[in-house]
């Protein structure tokens, strides 16, 4: 009776092939990274400076020439602000037309980029299509951190993504080739070893 204790019950032979097969699963996952997100961003308000200055430099002359040269036409004061209030409204419904109309997601695995309000409209670029990244800026943008991010890829629905108005551009296009390298580097590793 002991005999029989000690020995596993025998198993059958797709049971077998079921748990192997099972096990090489398992471990194929373990060596497959997660998806995860690295970064998101939008239109940043500071890509913005050349319409808030000019602005508040039309604002100011306005003010200051009617103060010194108009005060006393009839409402001047009120035509005047008017027109303030509306050049106003348009600039900020720029901004924020362009903040909440364009998403841009950067992960593990891919990049994600939305557009619209009222119709969403979502793409995404494997990271390991994109061929080049680049980025600009000009002299204030320098100083402020903000600029622009092309791609340039394999996919073809967009071979070359402009990604306007990015908030400290030189180390998301750091981190856009990075990833992108590296990817390169774990796929060709997982060819390689299979």
């Amino acid at each position: 009776m002991s005999n029989q204790a000690d020995q596993p019950e025998s198993q059958s032979p797709a049971r077998d092939a079921f748990l192997a097969a099972a096990a090489a699963k398992m471990e194929d996952n373990k060596q497959m990274p997660i998806e995860r997100s690295l970064w998101q961003g939008g239109y940043s308000a500071k890509a913005m400076y050349g319409t808030w200055a000019l602005s508040t430099i039309v604002t100011i002359t306005v003010i200051v020439l009617i103060a010194m040269f108009a005060s006393d036409v009839p409402n001047v004061w009120a035509i005047s602000g008017a027109v303030l209030i509306f050049w106003w409204v348009l600039a900020i419904g720029s901004f924020i037309y362009k903040r909440l109309s364009v998403h841009y997601e950067l992960t593990t695995q891919r990049f994600v980029h939305q557009a619209g309000i009222l119709v969403r409209r979502t793409d995404r670029i494997e990271v390991l299509d994109i061929n080049d990244v680049s980025f600009t800026q000009g002299i204030i943008q320098r100083i402020l951190g903000v600029g622009t991010i092309r791609l340039s890829s394999s996919d073809r629905t967009h071979p070359e993504m402009v990604l306007s108005g990015i908030d400290k551009v030189p180390e998301v296009a750091s981190l856009f080739d990075d990833i992108r390298r590296a990817e390169r580097r774990r796929r060709s590793l997982h060819i390689e070893q299979s």
